[in-house]
């Protein structure tokens, strides 16, 4: 169940003004209940890799159960059989994760729901908790209300819209960003999957022998490509009320 997936992450900007980045990244997934046993990798302590509990969920609860709650509180108890986060790991402590994914299954091993969790650089995070019909084949459809402010230089009037394939021999997802008059922003992130061994974990490590910090410095290296567009800043409001924002299931059902 443990794998890295070595994506690429894509963003296109349509308006106000065109921009567009790419990036490829590591990725990990994560059985939360039975850890990857590679020597490179540890939960909640210092490593090459590292999985600190405390960067998700509110921080501080042990995060399968906060998890669980958050599922029971949407009527989805029995999607919390067996979860799995799908997230950028630390790397030698250091790190910055803008999305993560709590794929979350019934006992049968059905995908029930998505959770996504979203951080951005002002310390804030949030979440958009899709549901999954029983029977549901990917690509999964899904959609959210935008409720809370990650990019300055996107407004908050918008809508999401998620195509997923949940991870299996490769991942997919992709988002569009949407206002009145259509597709504001398209981002991407696609990968094959491999093992999640010592051998591939260090093979990430000198790939990308900068991850501790390259998230962080991209976005803020591509926030100042984007301002110098003559794109300007939105205001920030407050956080929302309640970390989790209700998504919806669009999928269609096979006939």
């Amino acid at each position: 169940m443990n794998a890295l997936y070595a994506t690429q992450v894509t963003h296109s900007r349509t308006r106000p003004r065109r921009h567009k980045l790419a990036y490829r990244l590591p990725y990990l997934l994560l059985d939360l209940a039975s850890p990857p046993a590679a020597r490179l990798f540890s939960r909640n302590r210092f490593n090459l890799f590292s999985l600190y509990e405390r960067d998700h969920g509110d921080g501080h609860t042990p995060l399968r159960a906060w998890v669980e709650a958050r599922l029971a509180e949407a009527g989805l108890a029995e999607a919390g059989a067996r979860i799995s986060l799908f997230t950028l790991p630390r790397f030698l402590g250091l790190g910055f994760n803008p999305l993560s994914l709590f794929f979350c299954h019934d006992a049968a091993g059905d995908l029930r729901a998505v959770l996504y969790e979203v951080n951005n650089t002002f310390g804030q995070r949030h979440f958009y908790l899709c549901p999954v019909s029983p029977g549901a084949r990917a690509p999964l459809r899904q959609e959210a209300e935008k409720a809370f402010y990650v990019s300055p230089f996107m407004d908050m009037g918008l809508h999401y819209r998620f195509t997923l394939r949940p991870p299996g021999e490769s991942v997919g997802l992709h988002i569009a960003v949407e206002d009145a008059e259509g597709v504001v922003l398209r981002a991407t992130l696609a990968g094959p999957r491999q093992p999640l061994t010592d051998a591939t974990l260090l093979r990430a490590a000198l790939m990308h022998p900068l991850l501790g910090v390259k998230v962080l410095a991209a976005i803020h290296w591509e926030a100042l490509l984007i301002w110098l567009k003559g794109v300007g800043l939105r205001p920030r409001p407050p956080a929302p009320a309640t970390p989790v924002t209700p998504g919806r299931d669009l999928t269609r059902r096979p006939a």
